[in-house]
C-alpha cells in the first residue's frame, strides 16, 4: 500500500487538470496514489481521467458524486482514503517534481503519533514566489491556527496522518448550498496535535476566476447557514476578544440573511452576539451591496 494518497475534487476543470496529472507522472517519488472526486462535472473529465487510467503511469481511483460543493467532495475522499497520508491538490494546482519525494522522506524521519501530520509552502503560478511568509527560522511545529495568529500569512499545503482527519465529525451539509470552510476540521485537529513544519514548496496554485477562493462575499450571501455554523465553533474556539467579537459580528449577519431569528438562544456567546447586533446588521447590508454590485459589473 502507498504511503499517501493525493486527492483531487474537480468540477468542469477538464481544462486544468491535465496540469496536475502530468506534475504527478513526473514526480521522483511513486509513492502515492490519486483519487480524484468528480464533484457532477458537465464537462469531459471522465473521458479525460479514463485514458489515464487505460495509460497505468500512476495508479489512479476516480469517484463520481453529484455536486455537493468542495467539502462534500472532501467528505467523499476522507471516505475512501486508506493510507497513512493525505493531502489535497486542487485541479486548478500542481505539484513540484519532488513533492511528494519531500513529503514521503520528512514523515519517515520526523513523523509520529504525536503530530497530526505535516504543513508545508505554497508557490503562486504565476510569479513563482512562496504565497504569503515561510515558516520562521527554527519552527518546527505548530497549529494552523496558532501559525496565522503569530503573523504567519499566506495559503499552505496541509498533509494530514488519515487518521487523525476522519476522527473529525465530517463537514455538515446544509441543503441548497455549495460551500462550508474546509478550515472546520482543521481547527478541530488544532485542539489535540500540531503539525511539524516542512519549509519547502509541496505545490505551485493557479487561483481561478470562479475558484472557492474567490468571491467571498458571493460565499457569504449564498451559504449564509453554513456560515452561522462555522460562527459557533469559531466562538467556542477562538482566544481573543476581539476575534469572538468579529465572529459574533459575522454570526448576526448570517443568520439574518437565512432568517433564523433564533440566534441569539443557539449562540455559544449569547451576550456578546447581543452587543453585535447593529454591527451585524451593517455587515448583511455591505454584503448585499456587494454582491448586488458585483451582478451589475457582470451585466
Amino acid at each position: 500500500m502507498a504511503t499517501l494518497t493525493i486527492f483531487t475534487p474537480a468540477y468542469n476543470r477538464a481544462h486544468t487538470i491535465g496540469r496536475t496529472y502530468e506534475s504527478l507522472c513526473r514526480q521522483t517519488c511513486k509513492d502515492f496514489e490519486w483519487l480524484i472526486i468528480d464533484d457532477g462535472s458537465q464537462d469531459n473529465t471522465r473521458e479525460l481521467v479514463e485514458g489515464w487510467i487505460a495509460e497505468s503511469i500512476i495508479p489512479i481511483r476516480y469517484i463520481y458524486q453529484q455536486n455537493q460543493g468542495m467539502h462534500g467532495a472532501h467528505n467523499t475522499a476522507y471516505r475512501n482514503i486508506t493510507t497513512e497520508l493525505n493531502t489535497c491538490i486542487d485541479s486548478d494546482d500542481y505539484m513540484p517534481d519532488d513533492a511528494v519525494e519531500k513529503i514521503i522522506t520528512f514523515w519517515k524521519v520526523h513523523g509520529s503519533d504525536r503530530y497530526a501530520g505535516l504543513v508545508g509552502l505554497d508557490i503562486d503560478d504565476q510569479h513563482k514566489q512562496i504565497i504569503g511568509k515561510a515558516f520562521p527560522e527554527g519552527l518546527t511545529e505548530t497549529t494552523l491556527s496558532g501559525y496565522y495568529a503569530a503573523g504567519g500569512s499566506g495559503d499552505k499545503k496541509l498533509v494530514y496522518r488519515t487518521e487523525v482527519i476522519n476522527s473529525y465529525p465530517e463537514y455538515p451539509i446544509f441543503e441548497g448550498e455549495r460551500y462550508f470552510s474546509l478550515g472546520y476540521r482543521y481547527l478541530l485537529a488544532d485542539q489535540e496535535y500540531k503539525l511539524l513544519t516542512l519549509n519547502e514548496p509541496l505545490v505551485i496554485v493557479d487561483y481561478q476566476p470562479d475558484g472557492s477562493s474567490m468571491g467571498m462575499y458571493r460565499q457569504y450571501w449564498t451559504n449564509p447557514k453554513g456560515f452561522a455554523h462555522l460562527r459557533k465553533i469559531h466562538m467556542k474556539y477562538y482566544k481573543s476578544f476581539k476575534t469572538r467579537f468579529k465572529t459574533c459580528i459575522h454570526y448576526v449577519s448570517s443568520s439574518i440573511r437565512c432568517k433564523n431569528w433564533k440566534f441569539i438562544s443557539e449562540s455559544p456567546l449569547p451576550l456578546m452576539s447581543v452587543v453585535a447586533i447593529p454591527f451585524g446588521v451593517v455587515l448583511y447590508f455591505y454584503t448585499k451591496y456587494k454582491v448586488n454590485q458585483n451582478k451589475l459589473m457582470k451585466i
